[in-house]
């Protein structure tokens, strides 16, 4: 049996707000965005689109192919 990967919503949260200290309300309003949206994407109700790949990389000098990566292979587990 394979090991679950990390989700790009677990990722975000404790690679980069809690280290950063920022709430996911903070970083709705960062990106621009419904907090709900940040909400889902973390805690996996939702999955990360290529527009949020992109806005999350411009924000965490991130690619979004690294967001990408982790939603792929969160999608390909399942």
């Amino acid at each position: 049996m394979k090991r679950k990967p990390t989700s790009p919503g677990e990722i975000l949260f404790e690679e980069f707000l809690v280290p950063l200290g920022m709430t996911q309300k903070e970083l709705a309003e960062y990106l621009n965005c419904d907090y709900k949206v940040i909400n889902r994407i973390i805690n996996e109700k939702a999955t990360v689109s290529p527009e949020m790949a992109m806005k999350l990389g411009a924000a965490f000098n991130t690619t979004p192919t690294f967001w990408l990566n982790a939603q792929t292979a969160m999608d390909l587990f399942k």
